[in-house]
Order: C-alpha cells, then sequence, then structure tokens
C-alpha cells in the first residue's frame, strides 16, 4: 500500500521542495541492518542523501562506519563524530593534500583511502610522510566487473604486494563496489554475486597470508548487499580472519527507480517533491513548477513519478517546468492550477543535491528542516 506523503501546513511550503519523511527513514534503517544481521556489519553510503541528520539518524541505529564520495561528504561525516570513514574515491591531484588536512584536523575519526594507481598511492604515501600522519591507511580498489575503477581480480594479489611496499601506506583491505548488479530478479542477481564472491575468497586468503594488516573488505552496493549478507560472506569460514562489511546506499532514502528495478528490496520511497500546478496551457495539459533543475534528469525516461494521478502521459520538461497532457478520454481529470502534487523522484543522488536543504515530517506533519550540508564539493578543507 502506498503510503500518503501528504501533510499539515504544506499550503505554506514554497515549491517545488523536497520533502524527507522520518517514519519511513527510521523503517528503512531498521530493514537494512536486519538484512545485515546486524549495525556492526553495515558501511553505509552517504551521497544519497549528504546530510549530518541522516549521520546522526544512522547512528541511532548503531552505524559507526561510513563510506564517501567526496571530501566534503567526509569532513561532514566526521563532524559528526562518526569512527570510520573511507573516502571512495581515487585521490587525484590537489585532493590527496585535502585528504590529508582532513585526516589531521579529525584525528579521533579512522580515514581510509582507496586506490587503483601505483603512482598515485606513491604520492600519497609521500604526502603522508611529509604530514603528522606519518601514515595513511589504504583500501585497494577492486574492479567486480563494473570497468569503471578497480584492480582487476586477476591482477588484484601482485598489486597488493605492490602496494603494501609504499612507504607511508598501510594495506588494509579492498573495496569491492559492484554497482553493474542490477539484475531485476532477485535470484539472477544472487547468482551472479555469488559467482564473484567464489573468485574473491580465495583471493582474500592469500592476500591475508601475505599481509596480515589487510584483514577489512567493503562490498556491495544497494541491490547486491541483501545477496552478500544472505550468503553471510561475513561469517565465512575461509575469510574468518578477514572482517566483511556491505555497503548499501540509496535504500536508507530509497526513490521510483529503486522500486521498479528491484522490487525485491522492501524499501518504501522515504523522500518526495512537493509541486505545484503552475499553467493548463490547453484543455488536458498541465505543467507543474518541478523542471530539471529540481529533480534529477541523469537518467533516461521517466524522472519521477506522479502520485494521486492516473492515465496521463509526459509531453517534455525544461529548467523550470514540467509538462503533461491526459490520456485522451481523461482531459476533465486534468490537476488545476495551484493544486499540489507530490512526485517521487526516479533518482532520489542527485536530486538531494539539488536542494540546500529538506523540510523534514513526521506524523504528517512539519518537524524540522535538515540542512544538505555536503551538496558543495568543499566545506573546509
Amino acid at each position: 500500500m502506498e503510503p500518503s506523503y501528504s501533510f499539515k501546513g504544506s499550503e505554506d511550503i514554497i515549491t517545488p521542495a523536497l520533502i524527507y519523511y522520518r517514519d519511513i527513514l527510521r523503517s528503512n534503517f531498521k530493514k537494512a541492518v536486519e538484512t545485515a544481521h546486524g549495525a556492526e556489519h553495515l558501511w553505509p553510503h552517504v551521497k544519497s542523501h549528504k546530510m549530518a541528520e541522516m549521520i546522526r539518524l544512522s547512528m541511532e541505529y548503531g552505524i559507526r562506519r561510513f563510506k564517501c564520495a567526496t571530501i566534503a561528504e567526509a569532513e561532514m561525516t566526521a563532524s559528526c563524530g562518526a569512527e570510520h570513514i573511507v573516502l571512495s574515491y581515487p585521490l587525484v591531484g590537489p585532493n590527496i593534500e585535502r585528504f590529508i588536512r582532513l585526516s589531521e584536523a579529525f584525528p579521533d575519526t579512522h580515514f581510509y583511502a582507496i586506490g587503483d594507481c601505483l603512482n598515485m598511492l606513491s604520492l600519497l604515501g609521500q604526502a603522508a610522510r611529509a604530514s603528522s600522519l606519518g601514515n595513511v591507511d589504504v583500501l585497494v580498489d577492486v574492479n567486480m566487473g563494473m570497468n569503471r575503477t578497480g584492480v582487476p581480480l586477476s591482477n588484484l594479489i601482485s598489486f597488493c604486494d605492490a602496494c603494501s611496499a609504499i612507504d607511508g601506506l598501510t594495506l588494509k583491505g579492498l573495496h569491492c563496489y559492484d554497482g553493474h548488479r542490477t539484475e531485476h530478479d532477485y535470484h539472477d542477481r544472487k547468482a551472479q554475486s555469488d559467482h564473484v564472491d567464489r573468485e574473491l575468497i580465495p583471493l582474500l586468503k592469500s592476500i591475508y597470508k601475505e599481509h596480515p594488516t589487510c584483514s577489512l573488505v567493503i562490498i556491495g552496493g544497494s541491490p547486491s548487499f541483501p545477496c552478500h549478507a544472505a550468503s553471510n560472506l561475513a561469517e565465512e569460514e575461509e575469510v574468518n580472519n578477514v572482517a566483511v562489511y556491505y555497503s548499501p546506499g540509496t535504500i536508507f532514502v530509497h526513490d521510483y527507480g529503486y522500486s521498479k528495478k528491484f522490487p525485491d528490496l522492501p524499501y518504501v520511497p522515504a523522500a518526495a517533491i512537493l509541486t505545484r500546478v503552475i499553467s493548463n496551457p490547453c484543455e488536458g495539459t498541465f505543467s507543474l513548477d518541478l523542471g530539471y533543475k529540481g529533480i534529477a534528469a541523469d537518467l533516461a525516461g521517466i524522472r519521477g513519478q506522479l502520485l494521486g494521478i492516473e492515465n496521463y502521459e509526459e509531453m517534455f520538461q525544461s529548467e523550470e517546468h514540467w509538462t503533461f497532457r491526459m490520456k485522451s478520454g481523461h482531459e476533465d481529470e486534468c490537476p488545476k492550477v495551484g493544486e499540489e502534487l507530490f512526485v517521487i523522484p526516479t533518482h532520489i543522488c542527485p536530486t538531494s543535491a539539488l536542494y540546500p536543504s529538506v523540510i523534514v515530517v513526521a506524523n504528517s506533519e512539519i518537524v524540522g528542516e535538515w540542512e544538505v550540508t555536503a551538496r558543495n564539493r568543499k566545506i573546509t578543507y
């Protein structure tokens, strides 16, 4: 049953506005912790929300480890008292020094860098030795088949050997993101995840034997982490010296895209955009104040699900407008100027970054406003 996204006081909200629903967020957190067999196995990504308040909410459920895509996200997360942060993005150029300065500024947080290039890792080691840190912990970024970043499995052992020899670095583990695991059917997705897990396990054993500090693995994304968790990789006897963590991201907020593509995921979209009809330019046609400056436009096809309306079709979208028409025979169902509507974004991650803050609703009432703290790529460092 689709939840109601309406709330008291919506008539006073300037549109478009991104709304987060705290009750649904809490429910999604509980489901994720249960799927992972405990919060101690979760190392979630913060890129979907970029909010300090979401970090604090995560901590309420026992989550202490976080993954970040930008140094700004890492700074935000550290400022909330996170115990462990991995910056899951290769460090190049000025970001090497920024990472060092950030790590120095938050000595109570354990930071990890990732890498798949020995030259860049050598530069990171040099920067670490020249700083007060003296050393940086590193996870080798593993190419699980997505071919975006990472070291291929076939080269993993030799790469880890070379990485461990770099002064200023300590090889601590592997970062194994499989964002290409997007099979619609859960059983197909799990079969593919299991296949790669079987390839990975003997490599882990071999690497750990030669490099005992390489003792943690962060694996999976939102679609695949239930597959890895169902195999209980964290309790796999063959790698019982290695701590395994699962790394979902989107599911805590969830969105229309994941709801349609992965029906097995038991999560409910916890964010919606409040919008208003601004024009009925001709019979059966309506335009919303929700252009692609207010909702993510990175995916082909529908960019969001309109709630409470049926028998409509999209015409076009521009910067500040989104225009639809009713299907033939349903023109009298067309929403009128001034009417409030709710849209579930297809992709919540870039949608969140479009807003400086979100309205927070609980029990159908506004209870606060959360700043999207790390929507910019730089805060301090």
